[in-house]
């Protein structure tokens, strides 16, 4: 939901097992632990001035097209993560 002339770059940062993006001098990010065969969503962050985008939601979505690929479940700690996946049907 991040504005149609606002584009989203998402950066995949493995050796701090994070993705995050910058918008407006702002850093938003998802980390995550690979454990038993699964991306474990632990932490979502996004800055006050930012919320209400979709970012997070973004962020998450993300991370776990990344599980996908890399043949990984799809879980989370975190609960926005974890309402995300309920909402999506993980």
């Amino acid at each position: 939901m991040v504005g149609e002339k606002e584009t989203m770059k998402i950066n995949h940062l493995k050796d701090k097992d994070r993705f995050e993006t910058m918008i407006e001098g702002h850093t938003a990010f998802v980390e995550y632990v690979v454990r038993d065969g699964a991306l474990v969503v632990v932490h979502t962050y996004v800055p006050r001035p930012l919320k209400g985008r979709g970012i997070a939601s973004e962020l998450v979505r993300e991370a776990y097209a990344y599980a996908d690929k890399e043949g990984l479940g799809c879980k989370a700690t975190c609960s926005y993560a974890l309402a995300w996946l309920a909402k999506h049907g993980y």
